[in-house]
């Protein structure tokens, strides 16, 4: 695995390369992110992996310092899974003149955790636009449990670049039914156990879509299981988000909330 921190000395080593996968992480790595590279992996003829944690995309400060950092760890584990390439860059190698604040995403953006977090998926596409141009991938990984940032992520690159493929990995769980993400390293056991709790009261999916007018009760379900606060809990037809719209309805469970101080996301 070569490793690189400037821009110019990977697209120096990677320009002559075909059919590349790309697979971009703020680091934390766990089981969910081998499965993007592994897919890759098999798909692609070369995999890049990036490790940034994009300061725009944080509202907090705070959240973006306290986000888990463990970099010798993540070499090792890319090492072990045989990636071709990994880009470590510094935020002045990605923002050399600051960030990009015209950037146009899907109206989908405002919603749900845009509703909350106020130019989060603005920033995101700023930074998956920035590495876009520096790797110039075929295909691009991304988790289904991001649902919301995988669907405008797909918005703006089927709107920009005709020649890349954004694919979408099912999300992986632990065995307890939680959604992995690099923040569940901020959970203590307790709270674990009261996230797979609120999994386990949300995956009976279709009794849920029957009865979308007792989401209330379900609310107070949840916080009853230790909840802190629920940024929102929706049911929406995901074939209807984004056009071209399908005919056939396929419904998705849609969440967000606090166990302490860390925000937990999830789709089902």
């Amino acid at each position: 695995m070569k490793i690189f921190s400037n821009k110019k000395m990977l697209i120096k080593y990677i320009q002559k390369e075909k059919k590349i996968g790309f697979v971009p992480t703020m680091g934390a790595l766990h089981l969910a992110h081998k499965t993007l590279i592994k897919k890759s992996k098999i798909q692609c003829n070369k995999t890049v992996v990036s490790i940034f944690v994009n300061k725009p995309q944080f509202n907090r400060k705070k959240d973006f310092n306290k986000y888990p950092r463990n970099i010798s760890r993540d070499i090792s584990i890319l090492r072990k899974l045989k990636v071709d390439y990994l880009f470590i860059p510094k935020t002045k190698e990605i923002y050399p003149n600051g960030v990009n604040k015209n950037i146009k995403i899907h109206p989908f953006g405002k919603k749900l955790c845009g509703k909350f977090r106020p130019g989060h998926f603005i920033a995101v596409i700023d930074v998956v636009d920035r590495f876009l141009k520096i790797i110039k991938p075929s295909k691009i990984y991304f988790g289904k449990k991001d649902f919301q940032q995988l669907k405008i992520i797909e918005d703006f690159i089927k709107r920009k670049y005709k020649n890349i493929k954004v694919i979408g990995c099912k999300t992986i769980r632990e065995k307890n039914g939680i959604a992995l993400s690099s923040r569940n390293y901020l959970l203590s056991l307790k709270q674990k156990k009261i996230a797979s709790k609120v999994y386990k009261l949300l995956k009976n999916k279709k009794l849920l879509i029957k009865n979308k007018n007792k989401l209330s009760q379900i609310k107070k379900n949840i916080y009853n299981l230790g909840v802190k606060k629920i940024d929102y809990l929706k049911i929406l037809d995901t074939n209807k988000i984004i056009k071209p719209y399908k005919k056939i309805k396929k419904y998705r469970v849609f969440i967000a909330y606090y166990l302490g101080k860390t925000r937990l996301i999830d789709n089902i």
